[in-house]
């Protein structure tokens, strides 16, 4: 078995925990960080009229712990149902500078029965920095995640 399965098993195992949500989506976070080496994992709950941080990677919380649904790069994941990868966030005029040292950034949208509940947002601090690789990891964990949101 190799490492990504190690992490994609550790990943339904703390979705399928008892644990409090807000503690289930702490730790899911930090995995998908740790796994890939992000600098920063956000996980949001989505409602019709704004994005909410439910939990995120390290002590300091997002400069825009809720916002509305229309803007920034999650509003286009919201409203696509696709997901957004920005691999340089200075030349998108919809990023919301969250941290200065931010150069690229993916949302996944979470959807249940066609309706976008949850994002989780992964920043790096290199341009370029998202692969086939990274977005096919971050398609599989928007999978594995999603319980988080049922």
């Amino acid at each position: 078995m190799g490492h990504m399965d190690d992490v994609l098993d550790r990943l339904r195992g703390i979705v399928n925990s008892p644990l409090p949500r807000i503690e289930k989506a702490r730790e899911l976070a930090q995995v998908v960080k740790s796994a890939r080496d992000y600098r920063w994992v956000g996980l949001y709950d989505v409602t019709p009229e704004e994005i909410v941080a439910i939990a995120w990677t390290g002590s300091d919380p997002p400069a825009y712990p809720r916002f509305p649904v229309t803007k920034g790069l999650s509003s286009a994941a919201v409203a696509t149902r696709a997901p957004v990868v920005v691999q340089d966030v200075t030349t998108d005029p919809r990023y919301l500078t969250a941290f200065g040292s931010t150069r690229a950034e993916a949302i996944f949208p979470v959807t249940v029965e066609g309706r976008v509940v949850g994002t989780i947002d992964v920043e790096s601090d290199r341009i370029n920095s998202f692969t086939p690789e990274d977005e096919q990891f971050l398609k599989i964990c928007t999978a594995i995640l999603t319980p988080l949101w049922v």
